[in-house]
């Protein structure tokens, strides 16, 4: 697996990471599923979902001849297919700044980058299509990658966000909910990655209540208090940074030690917010384990809800 992979020594997690969640993901989703998963089956489907360019690896069987022929077929132009059985995940991942807050391993990225290899890898078990939108600091779409199947897709989003996240990639093409909503056909499972630690999360909410009109969605709470539990210190007055909004600020020791708890209301009331409007919330941690053990079920019961919608 290994060799799939060309992400940066610094990136949130390496492909061994990956291997191991992915083989965890595997024997999980055989215990809580068994027989339950769509079989494999060959061909593409029987409901067209749309025109595309054509790409490498495209049945010629695909190509819509009469389109082509209106620009030259140049490019050729392929139809998209999709069985009633498969559901879409299309994953909202946060790559804004705080994401990069941690210490060592254990930052937020850290458990965002595994919960959506879990999110992805629980897809492939069923063939559903995966597929993400990463956004910033201000809920605006950075990254986006269409819901496709098959594992190798899944290890394509993985090295394409961790790569991301390493240099820093920004090709900003839009609000992140009204992106979500160009990429997806059908009602289909959104979950939303994030420690939610951004001043507009109000107004994000809302706008994901709106979608939750149509798909269903599900936050997915990564615990940012492993960021914010600061060594101690001697110092009276300590001078931090803050990497969303760029503002140089001291606090007293006791405010910064402080800072823990003030995380955890914070996310605390964005939980209740959510809930408020209808979302569901589940909160993950660094506890590889526990997480991705949550994440798998949740895919496997909700993904199962919009295959028979």
């Amino acid at each position: 697996m290994s060799a799939e992979f060309t992400i940066p020594s610094d990136a949130a997690m390496d492909p061994a990471d990956i291997a191991q969640i992915e083989l965890y993901i595997l024997r999980r989703m055989r215990e809580i599923s068994p027989g339950d998963h769509a079989s494999i089956a060959a061909g593409s489907g029987i409901n067209l979902m749309g025109l595309r360019d054509w790409q490498a690896g495209d049945p010629i069987t695909s190509v819509d001849w009469p389109q082509s022929s209106l620009n030259n077929f140049s490019p050729l132009i392929t139809r998209q297919f999709e069985e009633d059985r498969h559901a879409t995940v299309l994953t909202l991942v946060d790559a804004s700044q705080s994401t990069l807050c941690g210490l060592r391993n254990q930052r937020i990225g850290t458990a965002v980058a595994r919960a959506v290899a879990a999110i992805g890898f629980s897809a492939a078990f069923f063939q559903d299509a995966f597929g993400f939108v990463s956004f910033g600091d201000r809920f605006e779409a950075l990254h986006a990658e269409r819901a496709r199947t098959g594992r190798s897709h899944v290890l394509h989003c993985l090295n394409r966000l961790l790569r991301s996240e390493s240099v820093g990639m920004r090709e900003q093409v839009g609000n992140a909910a009204a992106t979500l909503s160009g990429y997806l056909a059908k009602a289909s499972l959104v979950p939303v990655v994030s420690d939610f630690l951004f001043p507009n999360v109000a107004a994000v909410i809302d706008e994901l209540a709106a979608v939750n009109t149509v798909h269903d969605v599900l936050l997915v709470m990564v615990d940012a208090r492993l960021a914010f539990d600061l060594p101690a210190t001697s110092a009276g007055w300590i001078e931090v940074f803050d990497v969303e909004s760029g503002r140089m600020q001291t606090l007293s020791s006791r405010e910064a030690t402080d800072l823990t708890r003030r995380v955890e209301e914070w996310q605390r009331s964005v939980q209740w917010v959510a809930q408020a409007n209808g979302l569901d919330v589940v909160k993950v941690g660094l506890d590889r384990w526990q997480s991705e053990n949550a994440l798998s079920a949740l895919v496997a019961e909700r993904r199962v809800r919009k295959v028979r919608m």
